[in-house]
């Protein structure tokens, strides 16, 4: 009796080992997953979201995300196979094959993401469903473990028909649409069932993500190249063939205007695109947020009237459109987006944003060139000897000036301020690419790859870059050397008026990461304001120059006359402009960087700068001013030496002001029938004179005393 009582025991011990464990575990899956699961019937009804409204930093309407929900129920039998075959053939392809989840699906995207580094989902129809209508956008392993028991609920209680039908009625494709015949009416003015093969495999690649591959978003074409993609694997799957691939792909898609009023269009999009990437697609679209941007209506207006009245003008010059940005560098607050001459021009593609897209900004990188040149101990007052000159390499690289001529010994001032190309090319021979792609990543380009990509072009704008980066980059010499990224977005709060998030940036002093000395900063800057050395490309009274302030600016054009810029600033504002072809093709005419992009600049600068005083750079500390000999760049000899140099002033950052004095000069052997420096090792036909040399840090030698005229080569086309 004993040894029963004994194993009654054991056994009642055993039993609470394991009820209460599962106990526990039933508890805690109930009150963490099953205890709010809201129900797969919903699926039928749908909830109205609350609009999201986007202001201008002064409280003016932008733009309203889902004024209403735009949704219009149809039938699976209405809506056209091609829509129903293109979606589950980019979406879920066996859909019709597995249940609720798929398990080779989330293998096949496992092993893609493990081994191949790409990220590639796994869920089904049925689990995007559930989470698009049912539940909330985190992402976390309990609302994952949510999903797919909604999505096992979902399977048993609907037909796979039905949940494709439910699923075709009731995701978002952008905007106010939700459903496929919304969107139908929304981008082609038609309904669902009209709808062809093209334009159906267009409208089932914008669920994944409507802002990216919208057409009328930031990049419309991504929307393309997800439509051929979706097509291609159609036809890899049997539901079309490789001629009416073909032809859908290269049928011309004619879209709808948006309907909805939106001001500064470009720039909305580009913030509800940030905000997406933040805080989720259905957040944004269906949370009701409020946006307060650093955007300034009054200012997004006149840059938009400004170039759109410019290239007008440009007509002749085969330029049909134009874009400006404006910033404040101290914070990094947008105050004007105009991405293109206009928002809904069909003739130039007027809604791709080109302050977002890669081009080429010929000269107008110089100035990051140069500020590597300062941090390795050249000055301003470093002589380049500009002649006709070619690099080694696989290919020999020959640079040319924008004017065609060669300047003799030119000093850094000068060659930045006229943007001569030879000097820029030198500097970056001593500088490395490496080095200028280093220092241009930290001021804020994002695109530069390996250095190995580039050669001594990239100083030239060989290497291609944003608008918005270029603003962050040239904010960097308005900040005296602080990085300061954009903020486009001021403020965010929900539509319970919880605030999500709010810039409130210090008006003094400058923050951000230093990247730059500030007596480099000041240096360049000080340079790009000096209108007297800018002179021979430029002249006395170009669109450069906003009266006698102190505005610094820098152009740039590209080789072949496709991309036209103008960046300038103050330590409150800068304004960029470009001017071009969207489909990339030349312009004619621009005879200099002041021609296209310039104008716009001065317009806007102008406006913005007007009564408004403008204070001189203040100068550091670490930077000193001495006078050197104007061609040398070296010391000058003392008062009432013969032939004493003539004289200037130059900023130095201390430590790198020159010690050397000006030889004057010197003897020297010269040709007698060039009358010019002879050559190394040259004996024959030489005599030795007393001239005035300049030998600049390659080791070039150019005489200035000698009277031989400065050879000009054939200006390139």
């Amino acid at each position: 009796m004993k040894h029963i009582r004994k194993i009654a025991r054991r056994l009642v011990k055993l039993y609470w080992m394991i009820l209460l464990p599962l106990f526990l575990f039933s508890s805690l899956f109930y009150f963490f997953i099953l205890k709010d699961l809201p129900s797969p019937t919903k699926l039928a009804s749908s909830t109205i979201p609350q609009s999201t409204k986007i202001y201008d930093r002064n409280g003016s309407l932008l733009y309203t995300i889902y004024a209403d929900r735009n949704q219009t129920f149809v039938p699976l039998s209405e809506i056209p196979k091609s829509v129903q075959k293109a979606t589950i053939a980019i979406e879920d392809k066996d859909f019709y094959r597995h249940g609720a989840i798929d398990l080779r699906g989330i293998a096949r995207a496992a092993y893609s993401t493990l081994f191949h580094k790409k990220l590639q989902g796994g869920s089904t129809l049925t689990q995007q469903l559930v989470k698009t209508t049912l539940l909330s956008p985190e992402r976390t392993i309990q609302r994952k473990v949510k999903e797919v028991i909604l999505s096992f609920i979902t399977e048993m209680l609907y037909s796979k028909d039905r949940i494709l039908e439910m699923y075709l009625n009731q995701v978002p494709y952008g905007g106010t649409s939700y459903g496929i015949e919304s969107a139908s009416q929304t981008y082609f003015g038609k309904k669902a069932r009209e709808l062809t093969l093209a334009e159906a495999a267009l409208l089932a690649g914008l669920p994944e993500a409507p802002s990216t591959y919208s057409p009328f978003g930031a990049y419309p074409e991504l929307g393309k190249k997800r439509q051929e993609i979706i097509l291609s694997k159609m036809q890899e799957q049997g539901y079309i063939t490789k001629t009416e691939k073909e032809k859908a792909q290269k049928e011309q898609l004619k879209f709808q205007k948006i309907r909805n009023v939106i001001r500064a269009p470009h720039f909305v999009l580009y913030v509800k695109d940030l905000l997406e990437q933040k805080y989720g697609k259905k957040v944004v679209e269906e949370g009701g947020l409020l946006v307060t941007t650093s955007l300034d209506l009054t200012t997004q207006e006149y840059a938009q009237a400004s170039v759109a009245a410019e290239v007008a003008g440009l007509k002749g010059y085969r330029v049909t459109n134009g874009a400006a940005l404006v910033t404040k560098p101290g914070t990094g607050e947008i105050l004007a987006m105009v991405g293109s001459r206009g928002y809904f021009s069909e003739e130039t593609d007027g809604n791709v944003n080109i302050t977002l897209q890669h081009l080429q900004p010929g000269s107008s990188i110089k100035p990051i060139n140069y500020a590597v040149g300062l941090l390795k101990g050249y000055t301003a007052a470093t002589p380049f000897v500009d002649e006709k000159v070619c690099f080694s390499g696989p290919k020999p690289y020959c640079p040319v000036n924008y004017d065609g001529k060669f300047h003799g010994a030119v000093q850094m001032r000068y060659a930045l301020g006229n943007s001569f190309n030879i000097p820029a090319v030198q500097m970056l021979k001593l500088n490395t690419v490496e080095d200028m792609i280093a220092t241009a990543t930290a001021m804020g380009i994002t695109t530069f790859d390996s250095p190995d990509t580039y050669g001594l072009s990239l100083t030239l704008g060989g290497g291609e870059v944003r608008m918005i980066d270029m603003a962050v980059a040239f904010g960097v010499f308005a900040n005296g050397g602080y990085r300061i990224d954009l903020h486009p977005v001021l403020k965010v709060v929900d539509k319970r008026g919880k605030v999500l998030e709010e810039y409130n940036p210090p008006q003094s002093p400058i923050f951000g990461k230093k990247v730059l000395p500030s007596g480099v900063a000041f240096i360049i800057s000080n340079i790009l304001q000096d209108n007297g050395a800018r002179l021979e490309a430029f002249g006395p009274n170009s669109a450069l120059r906003i009266g006698n302030k102190p505005v610094a600016v820098k152009t740039g054009t590209t080789n072949d006359y496709r991309d036209n810029w103008t960046i300038g600033y103050t330590p409150e504002i800068l304004v960029a402009a470009w001017v071009g072809n969207n489909d990339h093709t030349p312009m004619s005419g621009i005879a200099s960087g002041v021609t296209g992009a310039a104008p716009i600049w001065h317009n806007i600068m102008g406006h913005l700068l007007e009564g408004e005083t403008v204070p001189l750079p203040h100068q550091p500390s670490s930077v000193i001013e001495k006078f050197v000999c104007a061609p040398s760049g070296l010391l000058p000899q003392p008062e009432g030496t013969p032939d004493r140099c003539q004289t200037r002033k130059e900023f130095f950052i201390k430590g790198t002001e020159p010690r050397l004095l000006d030889k004057g000069r010197q003897k020297v052997f010269i040709d007698k029938t060039t009358n010019d420096l002879a050559k190394q090792g040259q004996t024959d036909n030489v005599e030795e004179r007393d001239e005035i040399v300049v030998t600049d840090s390659l080791g070039n030698r150019f005489c200035l005393s000698c009277p031989h005229p400065v050879p000009s080569p054939t200006p390139t086309p």
